[in-house]
């Protein structure tokens, strides 16, 4: 084994890189940053009938979106490539003709129908299913014969018939398997491409991995692997097997729950520094009060003693509440820029572009504290640019006030602004405050009246400095209109 930790994130290309997944990555990522070691991708895609077209280059994106660098693999190179597994069948064939010389492991000719009444007659019985080894001991004329009547077959490990194989576990601590319970697991499919099983153990073998760390669903194939590393005569690597991730209702985390790509939440306008913190946290902790962690923390504290083994809580109220509270830390340069190309992408065309980022810097403040992602923000202040507004007449009328009232309040409005030649907030304010009173209503009557004629919605940002804001001009003309919707209705 290497003095120098070396870790793997082996994702297989089946789909969009689900949050489970990438927390895996994230986890070796951190460790080896915080080692000083070396954080290698690897594209484990031997399983032909599985694989989807752009798969890979999703996962890359995720990765390069949440800033988790690799220092070997795709795009990458390095001195133990290729580190795409379907570009290494020569090496995975050679490792196998060793088993097969060693003894380990065997051809296989049972054919799938076989198979399949085989673990009937097991379910029937009640008997935990696996494979009954009928070729384990066939003798050479046997499997010739076989072959001859045109059988490729497979070929399976040979599991010891008594015993136990036990292994260490960082989190988990010794964990022991009776070989027993396990049958005689296939290692190279018919179509000659190697199962996970033994293309996992000789490429972490030949890039010198130093720890795998990956979900503790593969905490039963592990004593596998140990055998396999054992048959070859391998150095064994250290693991480490992370909680799973469940659900609210604490079922593991799956489609039912919601979507589950990463790339989705990127694409809703989440941050990939809250993405990274949130995900850092499913299964890992600072101290037991620590919820806002920055990358740089997040690689200085990182140690797989605090990995916890009970099962993490995918909470998206709480991601969206952290997403929140990113922006609002979010340098103001930075937050005018991500609005910026929001709303050039999402803005009527009709809106004039460029699109001033003076105008988006003013804005920027009003908003800021109630952005929870970032997809939100043309929504929250697309009333800013646009022309004309479209609303319901009713939004108008408050409660407690009538057609007639309404319109006269926006005109008794009107009458006091249009003489303004200070148009700031707190001009505005301390104008508009005593109005209310002179009218005899509530104050949020009046102002929820105006907040309407000027936004078009119910709920905005605060008033005064919204009509700060939206300028002289363009609020005497949203409360005309208002007022001629009301007299016209």
């Amino acid at each position: 084994m290497p003095n120098q930790v070396r870790v793997r994130y082996a994702p297989s290309p089946t789909g969009e890189p689900h949050v489970g997944n990438i927390r895996t990555a994230l986890f070796n990522w951190l460790f080896a940053r915080h080692m000083g070691g070396s954080f290698i991708v690897r594209i484990e895609d031997t399983d032909v009938a599985r694989r989807v077209d752009g798969a890979m280059d999703a996962i890359l994106d995720a990765l390069r979106w949440l800033g988790l660098d690799w220092d070997e693999g795709p795009e990458v190179g390095g001195n133990y490539g290729p580190y795409v597994q379907s570009q290494r069948l020569d090496i995975y064939h050679r490792a196998v003709d060793e088993l097969l010389s060693s003894g380990h492991a065997y051809h296989c000719y049972c054919t799938p129908q076989r198979l399949q009444e085989m673990r009937q007659e097991q379910t029937n019985r009640k008997e935990p299913p696996g494979y009954d080894r009928q070729c384990r001991d066939i003798n050479e004329d046997e499997r010739s014969s076989l072959e001859a009547q045109g059988l490729t077959g497979v070929v399976r490990f040979k599991i010891p018939l008594e015993g136990e194989t036990t292994f260490h576990d960082l989190i988990r601590g010794e964990i022991t398997f009776a070989n027993q319970t396990m049958d005689d697991f296939v290692i190279l499919k018919s179509d000659g491409y190697p199962t996970y099983h033994l293309a996992s153990v000789v490429d972490d073998n030949l890039m010198e991995i130093s720890h795998v760390m990956r979900s503790d669903e593969w905490v039963s194939s592990t004593p596998k692997h140990v055998l396999l590393y054992d048959a070859f005569g391998y150095e064994k690597p250290i693991f480490a097997h992370l909680p799973i991730i469940l659900g609210t209702d604490r079922s593991k985390l799956s489609k039912r729950h919601g979507v589950v790509s990463v790339l989705h939440y990127r694409d809703e306008g989440f941050l990939p520094e809250a993405m990274l913190n949130f995900l850092a946290l499913l299964g890992w902790s600072l101290d037991d009060h620590t919820e806002i962690i920055s990358h740089d923390d997040l690689i200085r504290h990182f140690a797989i003693e605090r990995i916890g083994k009970a099962g993490a809580i995918f909470d998206l109220e709480k991601l969206t509440w952290m997403n929140g509270m990113y922006i609002r830390q979010m340098d103001r340069n930075t937050l005018v820029h991500h609005i910026l190309r929001l709303l050039d992408d999402e803005l009527p065309p009709e809106v004039p572009r460029p699109i001033s980022e003076e105008y988006v810097h003013a804005i920027t403040p009003l908003v800021q504290e109630r952005l929870k992602t970032m997809k939100e923000a043309p929504s929250l202040v697309d009333f800013f640019f646009l022309e004309s507004l479209e609303y319901s007449t009713e939004l108008l009328i408050q409660s407690g006030l009538d057609s007639a009232r309404t319109a006269n309040a926006l005109e008794s409005t009107l009458q006091l602004v249009t003489g303004q030649e200070v148009w700031s907030a707190e001009h505005l304010e301390q104008e508009l405050r005593p109005l209310a009173e002179k009218l005899e209503i509530k104050t949020g009557q009046l102002f929820g009246t105006i907040r309407v004629a000027v936004t078009g919605r119910k709920v905005a940002p605060p008033l005064f400095e919204t009509m700060a804001v939206l300028g002289k001009d363009r609020c005497l003309t949203r409360l005309n209109v208002a007022i001629g919707l009301l007299r016209d209705g």
